[in-house]
Parts: C-alpha cells; structure tokens; sequence
C-alpha cells in the first residue's frame, strides 16, 4: 500500500505539466490549474496497471483531495491540509519536498514449523499385537531388502501404529498448508510481509470447505449472523429482475432505485469490510497478479477461505448480485450519472475492501479488486478443489499403519484396519496358507527367472528365501535335481563326456554317470 501511495506521489510530481499562471493581476510560476492536475492524474491512474481504466474522474478527485490534506500539493499560497480541492480553476503547486510514506518495518523472516505428534511413538498401552494387514506384492527387490533380517543382515521392522489424529491437529494441517500454498501463489518469501498468521483462524478455512450448499454458498450455523430477510429478498428482487418472486406489493416509477438504495445502505453502514481489515494487504498483494488471470483467482480463492464464514456468505451473495445486475439488460438505470457496471463498484467498493485508517489508495485499489471479483466471482468464491483434496490426503496419510526398516530408504504403508472379528482356527489356518504362500511363490518365480542378477546373487537370495520360507521353498524345488536345472554350468562337461563315449563304439558298453542323469 505504501508502495503505490510513493509511487504515485513520484509519478505526479514528475510528470505533471507546470508552468506560468495568471490570478487576481499577479503571475505565479511553477504551478498548474485544479482541473488541469484532474485531467493529467486521472489519465495516468487509468494507464497504470495497478488501477487500471476502471478509474473514474471523480476517484481522481478524491486522490488529489487525500494529496492536498497530506501536503502532496498546496495552493498558491502555502496552504494545506482540508480536504477542500475541486475540479476548478484555483491554482496549486507542489512544495519543495512531498512527504512520502515510510515503509513499515517487517519482522524478520521466519518460517514457522507447526508441530505435530511424534507419529512414531505409540502411546502408552497400545499394543501393535495381532494388527490384521493384508499381503504386499513385492518384487524381488523389495523382498530382499526387506527379508533380509530373517538372516541377520539388517536389523528387524517394526510396525508404526500413529496416534489417532486429533480435531486441533486437523485444523492445524489445514492452515498451515493452506497459507504455504497461498504464499506460493503471491510469490511472497514470507506471508510476515502481508498477514500476521497467528490470527488466521482454521476453523474458518475448514467450515469454508465443508458447510456450504449445492451452489457452493456457505450455511452458516449462528442464523442471527444471516443477512437480515428484507435485505435477502431485496438482493433478489434487482438480481432477477424483472421476475420478482419475493416481491408482493406493486412497483411504481423509481421503485428498483430504491430497493437498490436499501441493499447499498445496509452494506454501507458495517464497522468492517466483508474482506476485513486483517487481510487488507493480502488482498491489495493480489492486484499485482491481475495481469496474470489464473494466478490471480487462485491467489484470491484461496484468500477468500481466510474469512470468517458470515463474510464470505455476505460476499457471496453481494457479488452474485452485482454480477447479475450488470449484466441485466432489462433492469433500468439505477443511477442518471454512472452506468450500472461503475455504479455497482463506486457503491460497494468501500464496504468490501478498506483499510482501517481510511486514507491513501483505498479507493482506487478497491475498485480495482472489485471489478476483478464481479468478473470472476463464480471461480474465485467456490472452494479450490485441487488444494482440498491435496490437504484430504495428506490427512489419510498421516492416518495410516507404517511399517518401518531401519536404515530402509522408504516405508511401506498400509491402510489402517477399519475393524476385525474373531474366526475358527480351521479359517485362520486356510487364511494364512493362501493369504501368504499364492504372492510369496509368485515372488520366489521371479527371483527363478530373473537373468539379470548373477548366479552367485540368485543363489543367495533363493538360500535367503529357502530359510525364511522352506515350505514354499519345498513346493517349487521338491529335489535337488530340480533345482540344479536353474545352474547349468554344472553339466557344461557331460556333452564332452557323451562325445568321448561315441567316438569309441567298438568298446564294450560301459554304464556312464552321464546316462544315470
């Protein structure tokens, strides 16, 4: 905010036209008409991005007011600080020095670690005995490294069962992944610079989530926080215009101008604009990011979460209807100086977004939002899906069983038993035959057939697996000679041997160990 308050000032001072003036028979140089200042801000106002072409003439105005009352620019006469400049002829210069805004002092960066239960110590009492899980297919890389214990190589698992996630630790995975992703939407080394996190309350983010209705509107739970029914059934009756539902007394001549004068004056008269004070400078951060669309409706979709649920559902509806009204062909004027579109952002500006000294830009970087938000308010204040179901899951990870290998470079989870029920021996013996023998043969196959270890490596491995598992073992290789098949170097000689025998057919026969094969 300071920035673009200096930035301004800069602008203005340097580029506005001074020259020789005229009044009352006296000369004064170096200085330049009201009207004149008017004419050349307003212009550069809606050339900058940062404001854009929605600025009016009367906004401008307002500015150089604000200029005049902070000593920007003085009368011809050194005086200042009454907002009394007009779009007129009276003369006005720049002082010798304008008195640009410090920029706030920041704290240092600092990035905030959220702590969250040591998942890996079970509590006190809990058991991580008979923990029904079902079989992993592993391959046979896998296996090896994890069945390697069965020989002593590596010391032995043991299963992680986490403790149960609890609602404070929820909504604190909420926030923080929330804020993290919304910093990286704005580009921010540190949200420090825009928001103070502690006082982002995640019960909002979640209830902003959850509690809303097919349309996407929040449901509040305190009613009395409900927008009072007249001013509902007002909202309705200009946004469906002219077909009036709620409507049951006749209209007459000017009759939406007034219903719309009820809808402005109840919004008007809050002590706090529906974006609130708190995230003033997050939101005026996204203006920067207006020249890039789908950053910018993300970085307001997720701002747009930190609300306390009332304001966002006020928002909601107010911008659905803003939205509805501009666009409405068959609505009549509202107004005989503005058309409906700068009408809706000069009458609700100030109610969504305002800082609480009041002074400096507010204006105009209001309008500027709230242009952007009538034009994107289907997509910005729906939930953003995508970091929702990012954060879900995470959830259900830190939810799960773990099994964990020390020195192993990964854990294998597994989902956490949803419930369990006694059973006969007889069922548990046939579960754990076939529950474990079908996907441990089909690993012991693949260490068989693999040709890209070296002999010496499948040995090892099928001594590893005969030793943790002989019964399978046994089943696959019931003698030695079928498992000899799997090394043929051993019989590299017996051909030479045959070959020798055939060269010598006049010999008496002798029975070779070749033919006993």
């Amino acid at each position: 905010k300071e920035h673009r308050w200096n930035e301004t000032i800069e602008l203005f001072r340097e580029g506005m036209p001074l020259r020789r003036h005229r009044s009352l028979f006296k000369n004064y140089e170096c200085c330049f008409k009201a009207s004149e200042a008017v004419d050349w801000l307003h212009e550069l106002l809606r050339c900058n991005q940062n404001f854009g072409p929605e600025v009016t003439r009367n906004q401008t105005i307002q500015l150089l007011k604000k200029f005049l009352k902070n000593h920007v620019v003085e009368d011809i006469k050194g005086r200042w600080g009454k907002e009394d400049f007009e779009d007129d002829s009276h003369l006005y210069r720049f002082p010798p020095s304008s008195p640009l805004k410090p920029y706030p002092t920041r704290p240092p960066y600092r990035k905030e670690v959220i702590k969250f239960p040591d998942w890996n110590v079970p509590e006190a009492g809990t058991s991580q005995e008979h923990i029904p899980v079902k079989p992993l297919m592993m391959n046979s890389e896998m296996w090896f490294k994890r069945h390697s214990i069965a020989i002593g190589e590596v010391p032995a698992c043991r299963l992680v069962h986490r403790q149960e996630l609890m609602q404070a630790n929820i909504e604190e995975i909420w926030k923080s992944m929330t804020l993290s992703h919304l910093q990286k939407v704005l580009g921010l080394d540190s949200l420090d610079e825009v928001l103070d996190t502690k006082l982002v309350n995640p019960k909002h983010i979640i209830h902003n989530v959850y509690n809303v209705n097919k349309q996407g509107i929040v449901i509040l739970e305190d009613k009395t926080k409900e927008l009072p029914h007249w001013v509902l059934s007002a909202m309705k009756c200009l946004a469906n215009w002219p077909s009036c539902s709620d409507l049951k007394q006749p209209t007459y001549i000017g009759f939406e101008r007034d219903v719309f004068k009820t809808i402005a004056d109840y919004y008007g008269q809050m002590k706090e604009p529906l974006l609130t004070f708190h995230l003033f400078d997050v939101f005026v951060s996204v203006l920067g990011l207006l020249q890039k669309n789908k950053k910018a409706i993300e970085a307001l979709r997720v701002s747009c979460l930190l609300l306390p649920p009332e304001n966002r559902k006020k928002l909601q509806l107010l911008m659905k209807m803003m939205a509805r009204i501009s666009l409405n062909k068959d609505l009549p004027p509202l107004c005989d100086t503005a058309g409906t579109r700068t009408l809706m952002v000069q009458a609700f500006s100030h109610c969504i977004l305002c800082s609480r000294d009041e002074v400096d830009l507010d204006e105009l970087l209001a309008a500027k939002l709230v242009t952007f938000l009538m034009d994107n308010c289907q997509e910005i204040l729906n939930v953003p899906s995508s970091l929702q179901r990012v954060i879900e899951e995470h959830v259900v990870h830190l939810r799960r069983v773990q099994i964990k290998y020390a020195d192993a470079d990964t854990d294998t989870t597994l989902p956490a038993p949803s419930f369990c029920r006694q059973i006969s021996t007889d069922e548990f013996e046939y579960q754990r035959v076939n529950g474990s023998q079908e996907p441990l043969a089909a690993l012991l196959e693949e260490i068989t057939m693999n040709k890209e270890i070296s002999v010496k490596e499948k040995k090892k491995k099928l001594k590893q697996f005969q030793k943790s598992y002989p019964e399978v073992y046994k089943e696959r290789f019931p003698t030695p000679e079928s498992e000899a098949v799997l090394f043929p170097e051993k019989n590299k000689q017996k051909p030479q041997l045959l070959m020798w025998a055939l060269k010598k057919p006049f010999q008496p026969f002798q029975r070779t160990r070749s033919f006993r094969m």
